[in-house]
């Protein structure tokens, strides 16, 4: 009879548990990048933009663009669009190299997220 009683137990203990699990946050992680992770350009993009996988918070998204000389080539302020998903900003004039993009956004459940990653520029530059 014991064996039975623990089983049981074990048993309701192990529904609580999963019935009371809270669901897992969202993060905000990039889905489709352009230029795209690791792509040689002929020619320099005008701008840089990110669509990420969940809403983000303008107020808190940065994004930069360093060249191999560690300047940042982006312009201005970057901007997001209607959804909240996509972050894009203007580049200067870009020589051929090796550009790193570098961003940091919170999704709006507060959680941060960074990263970069490195697009090369093969054709002529400004």
């Amino acid at each position: 009879m014991r064996t039975r009683g623990r089983t049981a137990l074990t048993i309701l203990t192990v529904a609580f548990v999963l019935g009371a699990a809270v669901p897992a946050r969202a993060h905000s992680f990039p889905e489709q990048e352009s230029p795209s992770a690791g792509q040689t350009l002929s020619a320099p993009p005008g701008e840089v933009s990110i669509k990420f996988d969940a809403p983000i918070e303008n107020l808190f998204a940065k994004i930069e663009v360093d060249g191999a000389d560690g300047k940042n080539y982006a312009v201005g302020d970057p901007t997001l669009t209607s959804d909240g998903r996509t972050l894009s900003i203007k580049l200067g004039a870009l020589a051929p190299g090796v550009y790193t993009v570098k961003w940091a956004v919170v999704c709006i459940d507060t959680h941060h997220t960074n990263g970069s990653y490195i697009f090369t520029v093969k054709g002529p530059g400004a």
